[in-house]
């Protein structure tokens, strides 16, 4: 859905105060009740940047690259489900934006980005800092605007944030011409929204819900397979519920990670390339598989068609577009995923099914089968020598956070090791760049997070070639007195591109070394003297011995903080399912 105009809605003046352009989109911020934008400005963006310092509603925070600006709005829209909101000027400003479009679209995440355009008789003409980013974002946005009336604007406004967050969550993009931005008028603000043909509710049929009833019946070996849509759906607890009195054993997707606690007896955390063996051997042999908020990515399926080949698949999901599309299931239903598990819930409780949180009896030899998977191949890592593994790493940041933090990620074997060996309980406390995968998300991310929570212990995991992409955003860390920490797992390689030339190219590398080839006893580049630059304290770390003091010391510090921990880039990420090969293709070592 993509359209420059749509039909208005009813609307009244607030008042009869003339407001240039720029006044009038924050005031539209101000009245969708945005608390945060991470905006940095430029010639094409100045009237906005102008009126945003008049605002005493709105925090403006700078990023240093607009890239870090729009993954700091990610992060803030993934631990709240709010809208994140971000501005870039027009040109270089609007192209900086468009990965981290690329990256919400793909994650499903609410967000409205704004970019200036040059002047309306400008467009076309290339023009100084011209580029069409209305028209280069049409495939990766929800929706998005250019404005060509100023009158427009609280419509426009008003219609991006609904669609940004209604169904399936996405970005939206919206192109102000400098002179839209200047000209003045009285505002009319919309009441309401009014979209013909957008209809984001959807509200899965009664006959379908007794259908999966009747299903359950049948099942033997039943598993629920859920995703990054149960999050955005905000359906949490109502799928807890909905385990608890089914007995159904869990695996998530990677974007699913917290949406169900993986502490629970009935959770084999997740599934898919480098998901654990167990998760992927009983969604494969499921005779019954509830795909819950999920897309059948690739990732998780390795070779499509041989994915719970011989299982019956029901799909809930909130987008039609997701039915059918990668996979043919037994029974689509459409519907909103918190509606139809609250309806699914009071099915089972008048059928007599009772919650229970422990003492699970239903599947007792499906049980048995899991737990045998699980004794053969457990998460697991070496942890001999002095070397500091990356496991281990994690393993005690989540001792000593009690599982209790906001972890983010970059991308990259540290980002799967994140996942594997740290315990989610909550959604919305795993924040990593998925579908994309975008190295150089974490650290702006966790800023954003901090942002949206400053109470909380938000911590990035990265890993050196992906933190060196955004580093510059340890100077807006500083500056803003954001207390967002990270840990570098730094081995000096690219490392899960190495794994992958180990493992299917004979070790030779391309290019994937990151270190100092002139001098290999170098640590590079030196994270403690880039992060002194920025005011930011860092430490680095060579010996196990001295890690779990160093991380208390991180977690106790109230500004940013930096550990570069030494790690050997000849750990790999296992378990391991080659590319377009299917769960029975695993490599265990």
């Amino acid at each position: 859905m993509k359209s420059k105009r749509s039909t208005k809605p009813s609307a009244k003046p607030v008042s009869g105060n003339e407001m240039n352009g720029a006044e009038i989109l924050v005031a539209c911020l101000e009245r969708e009740a945005v608390e945060v934008i991470f905006a940095y400005p430029g010639g094409c963006s100045m009237p906005m940047h102008q009126a945003l310092t008049k605002t005493k509603k709105i925090r403006t925070i700078l990023p240093r690259h607009e890239q870090g600006g729009i993954f700091a709005a990610e992060g803030y829209a993934r631990v709240t489900g709010r809208v994140g909101v971000c501005m870039a000027t027009s040109g270089p400003g609007a192209t900086n934006f468009v990965t981290g479009i690329a990256d919400a679209f793909m994650d499903s995440i609410p967000l409205v980005a704004i970019t200036g355009q040059v002047p309306q008789e400008m467009i076309g003409r290339g023009a100084f800092q011209e580029t069409d980013v209305f028209g280069m974002t049409l495939p990766m946005v929800k929706h998005s605007y250019l404005v060509w009336d100023i009158n427009e604007i609280p419509r426009i406004m008003k219609e991006a944030f609904h669609i940004a967050r209604t169904g399936r969550p996405g970005p939206v993009l919206i192109d102000v011409p400098k002179n839209i931005q200047m000209q003045t008028a009285v505002p009319v603000f919309p009441k309401d929204v009014t979209l013909r043909g957008y209809r984001p509710e959807k509200i899965a049929s009664e006959a379908e819900l007794r259908e999966i009833f009747e299903m359950l019946g049948r099942a033997k070996r039943p598993m629920i397979y859920c995703g990054g849509g149960v999050i955005s759906g905000e359906a949490s607890a109502e799928l807890l519920e909905f385990v608890e009195r089914t007995q159904i054993p869990v695996a998530t997707t990677f974007m699913g990670i917290g949406c169900f606690p993986e502490t629970h007896p009935l959770s084999l955390k997740w599934l898919g390339m480098h998901g654990t063996v167990y998760a992927n051997n009983a969604v494969n042999e499921a005779d019954l598989l509830l795909a819950i908020g999920v897309r059948f990515d690739d990732r998780v399926t390795g070779k499509v068609e041989k994915f719970c080949e011989h299982g019956e698949i029901v799909h809930i999901d909130i987008d039609n577009s997701e039915i059918n599309k990668n996979k043919l299931v037994r029974l689509p239903v459409l519907g909103d995923l918190k509606d139809a598990l609250s309806r699914l819930n009071k099915i089972l409780d008048r059928a007599g099914f009772k919650r229970l949180a422990k003492n699970q009896t239903r599947f007792a030899d499906w049980y048995r089968k899991i737990a045998e998977w699980k004794s053969e191949h457990p998460l697991t890592f070496k942890d001999t020598s002095d070397a500091i593994q990356p496991q281990h790493v994690i393993r005690e940041l989540y001792e000593l956070t009690g599982g209790d933090a906001i972890i983010a990620t970059g991308v990259g074997q540290h980002q799967m090791w994140a996942g594997q060996f740290y315990d989610f309980v909550r959604p919305r406390t795993f924040v990593t760049s998925a579908g994309l995968g975008t190295m150089g998300f974490g650290y702006p991310a966790a800023i954003g997070a901090k942002v949206a929570l400053p109470d909380k212990q938000v911590i990035d995991i990265d890993g050196d070639g992906s933190f060196l992409m955004n580093v510059q955003e340890l100077a807006t860390a500083h500056i803003e007195g954001i207390a967002a920490k990270a840990i570098i797992l730094n081995n000096q390689h690219l490392g899960m591109v190495v794994q992958w030339e180990d493992r299917f190219h004979g070790g030779n590398r391309g290019h994937t070394f990151l270190g100092d080839p002139k001098d290999l006893n170098r640590i590079y580049p030196d994270y403690v003297q880039i992060c002194e630059g920025f005011g930011v304290k860092c430490e680095r770390v060579l010996h196990k011995r001295d890690l779990r003091a160093a991380i208390g010391r991180l977690l106790a510090s109230k500004e940013a903080y930096v550990l570069d921990v030494m790690t050997p880039y000849t750990e790999h990420v296992l378990p391991m399912i080659p590319s377009g090969r299917s769960y029975r293709d695993v490599i265990i070592k």
